[in-house]
């Protein structure tokens, strides 16, 4: 049995995963459905992967935080408490994150490897660069986008697709969340 491995991401209309100046997390756009939504979609079980740069990020964004910080989403300290596998190219163990583990070597061997042998689904949320990657290589069985109502043209870091290979999308799912945001569910296939 293959586990599924869906790429998950937050995007901007204008395809950014996150934006610099005065934009707060979620662009300041969340509300109840979304973060009820993202709870629900961490309940069950299943392995987080990722690229070294997203988990460092998580790990000084929860670190940085107090205990009673919006930036401790129930879904964000269930997804911290989920099987973890950190596929890295600079980071070593033992690392800040319960139940994390450390595997060495090429993005695309090991999250073949992970797919062929793992009992559970596996999810990503950023980890842009490995994702791509993983997507050129046919393993990314679903890329989930949860897209918010705003533009960051000025200020926009981390393109989502940037470099990325052409895709063909075919949607399975979509849902509005709190009346402006956008979650789509594709099944990409190379074109």
């Amino acid at each position: 049995m293959t586990a599924t491995y869906t790429f998950d991401v937050f995007s901007s209309l204008d395809g950014y995963g996150a934006a610099g100046g005065d934009w707060t997390g979620y662009w300041g756009k969340q509300g109840p459905e979304l973060l009820d939504h993202r709870l629900a979609l961490h309940g069950g079980e299943q392995r987080r992967v990722y690229g070294a740069k997203t988990f460092r990020a998580f790990v000084e964004m929860l670190a940085s935080s107090p205990e009673e910080s919006d930036v401790r989403d129930p879904w964000v300290t269930r997804m911290r408490n989920l099987p973890t596998t950190v596929v890295p190219t600079t980071l070593e163990s033992p690392l800040d994150w319960p139940d994390a583990t450390v595997i060495s070597g090429d993005a695309v061997d090991v999250v073949a490897r992970l797919k062929a042998e793992s009992d559970v689904p596996l999810r990503s949320h950023g980890s842009l660069s490995m994702n791509r990657a993983l997507m050129a290589a046919g393993l990314v069985d679903r890329l989930q986008v949860t897209l918010f109502p705003v533009i960051t043209g000025r200020t926009g870091l981390d393109p989502v697709f940037r470099d990325a290979a052409d895709f063909d999308l075919e949607l399975v799912e979509q849902r509005t969340l709190d009346g402006h945001i956008q979650e789509l569910v594709y099944r990409p296939a190379l074109h």
